[in-house]
């Protein structure tokens, strides 16, 4: 086991500058030295502490005072998720990142572990030895931990902005700036409320499709509890960013929340009415014509902006089957994926809606969708329903 310092910072709070302090506990000494050497790797993050189980992340996590936690589920003494509230308990503020491997329990455990608090979920891949699977973990690991610590540091600032020195001083190094693939510059928490919108379409809309990723499984249950109305007149059709197995547990959860109809999409099933389609694990989702129905069509081609299931081949898809008459949502998560897709849905003649920054757990597909000019509206996340169905009962205002 290895601990490193806590340094001159508070217990119990954040620091706004210098590397981010990532706390590595999980019980497997490879996956440990991995994730250890990744973070020691990038500039701005730093190991904080390498535990073996939660009971020592819970004893010490004052003295190490980390930002961001990566936390394995299944582990001696204490578990991941009983480790949990007790972390937060004594860091409200803390950042965790649940890592398990692909097992429906273990899907089960990261959805609770969203409810009581956790910021995200990552699957551990079933091999280390497995060059493609590590890569991906690797990748989506640092991005997670950078992108979530960016945000938390940004709250922090906003809720405690420092004082004006009485004579001048050197200026203080500010927050880390983020190096994520693919992903659109960071703005202030406010930014999104003045960037340019355009009007919606004027065409009715016939379906209603949505992205989201980091943040997103709990953006989509608030969502789809409030849409049963759109639900019983079109098809919904979302892609989240999340492995096989988790997009199974979320589709049930949709369905509960939603009270319709909710599953993974099948291959060739017709599209209809009264339905939430979501893309399963591992596969695009697109939509094509069969016949004079509407039919799913699932794909197990490249990656597409890191991401498989990703947002961009559905919307893109969508235009040949309904042309102007959609409407998009783009909720939270990283990267840009579904700004690509929104701008061939709006120059088809359709609209997107984005969902506003300061309701994002991660403003990266949102932000880049605003930034990009094509949004007819950035909204918080509580208000983004009540727009969807205005616009579905004609009014387009």
């Amino acid at each position: 086991m290895s601990v490193a310092f806590a340094g001159n910072s508070t217990p119990g709070s954040s620091r706004e500058a210098g590397p981010l302090r990532v706390m590595i506990v999980d019980d497997s000494v490879v996956i440990r030295g991995l994730i250890s050497r990744w973070v020691g790797a990038e500039h701005d993050m730093e190991v904080a502490a390498s535990l073996r189980t939660g009971l020592e992340a819970v004893n010490q996590i004052e003295r190490i005072n980390p930002d961001v936690a990566v936390l394995d589920i299944e582990m001696p003494e204490l578990d991941g998720i009983s480790a949990l509230p007790q972390l937060l308990a004594k860091k409200r503020d803390l950042v965790i990142i649940m890592a398990s491997t692909l097992t429906r329990r273990n899907a089960e455990i990261s959805f609770k572990a969203l409810s009581l608090g956790a910021a995200d979920y990552i699957p551990k891949p079933e091999s280390t030895r497995e060059a493609s699977a590590a890569d991906i973990f690797h990748h989506d690991l640092i991005q997670k931990i950078r992108h979530l610590g960016a945000r938390l540091r940004r709250k922090a600032a906003v809720a405690s902005p420092p004082l004006a020195p009485a004579s001048p001083a050197p200026a203080a190094r500010g927050p880390v700036v983020a190096r994520p693939a693919a992903a659109p510059a960071v703005h202030a928490p406010s930014s999104s409320s003045v960037l340019s919108t355009r009007p919606f379409s004027t065409q009715a809309p016939k379906v209603l499709l949505i992205g989201s990723s980091t943040g997103g499984p709990q953006a989509l249950m608030a969502l789809v509890a409030e849409l049963g109305p759109v639900i019983d007149r079109v098809p919904v059709l979302i892609t989240q960013h999340m492995p096989p197995t988790f997009t199974t547990i979320l589709a049930e959860h949709l369905a509960r929340t939603s009270r319709k109809p909710a599953a993974e999409a099948i291959d060739g099933e017709p599209v209809k009415p009264g339905r939430i389609y979501l893309a399963p694990g591992g596969k695009h989702m697109r939509v094509v014509r069969s016949g004079a129905d509407v039919a799913i069509a699932l794909d197990d081609g490249p990656a597409v902006n890191f991401c498989k299931p990703a947002v961009d081949p559905l919307f893109t898809s969508a235009i040949d089957i309904w042309h102007g008459a959609i409407l998009s949502v783009i909720l939270t998560g990283m990267g840009s994926d579904g700004m690509r897709g929104g701008k061939d849905i709006v120059a088809a003649g359709g609209s997107v809606i984005a969902q506003d920054e300061a309701s994002s757990v991660v403003w990266g597909m949102p932000g880049a969708a605003a930034n990009a000019g094509i949004c007819a509206a950035i909204l918080p996340l509580n208000q983004i329903g009540a727009r969807v169905n205005r616009l579905f009962a004609g009014d387009r205002s």
